[in-house]
């Protein structure tokens, strides 16, 4: 019963010494998985860093674009009420010349008899100095 017993606390040990040699290649293969892990999380905090940076520049360079695009709206807008101005006096300007020629055409309109009447005199008088100028021409 005693070598039962020593064979037990044999297998036993044997046993134990499997375990313990898988345990340690298996803590070993997590090691080593840990290294890795912790080398990636280092490069990828320094690619981080550099990140950080690149966005905090283009930030500022956005900051700055932005504030020259509302200066120069700003401007703009100060042209376009100009041009708004310049435009609203084109059109009175046009008013006023509509309703200079509408009071022409109105005063032709009724002036047109007496300016007729004004031409056929005006021949008038034209045949009669032609007329007059011939027989002066003949008298002489």
């Amino acid at each position: 019963m005693i070598i039962i017993l020593y064979i037990a606390a044999l297998i036993f040990a044997i046993a134990f010494a499997v375990l313990v040699v898988y345990l340690s290649k298996t803590l070993s293969s997590a090691q080593r998985t840990l290294n890795n892990v912790a080398s990636t999380l280092e490069g990828l905090e320094k690619q981080m860093e550099g990140i950080t940076v690149e966005t905090t520049a283009l930030l500022n360079k956005t900051n700055h674009l932005a504030e020259d695009i509302s200066d120069k709206s700003q401007r703009l807008n100060t042209l376009v009420d100009g041009v708004k101005g310049i435009g609203e006096s084109i059109q009175d300007f046009n008013a006023s010349i509509q309703s200079i020629s509408s009071n022409v055409s109105t005063v032709a309109e009724k002036n047109s008899e007496q300016a007729a009447q004004a031409v056929k005199w005006g021949q008038i008088g034209m045949d009669l100095y032609k007329k007059f100028k011939r027989e002066k021409k003949t008298e002489a």
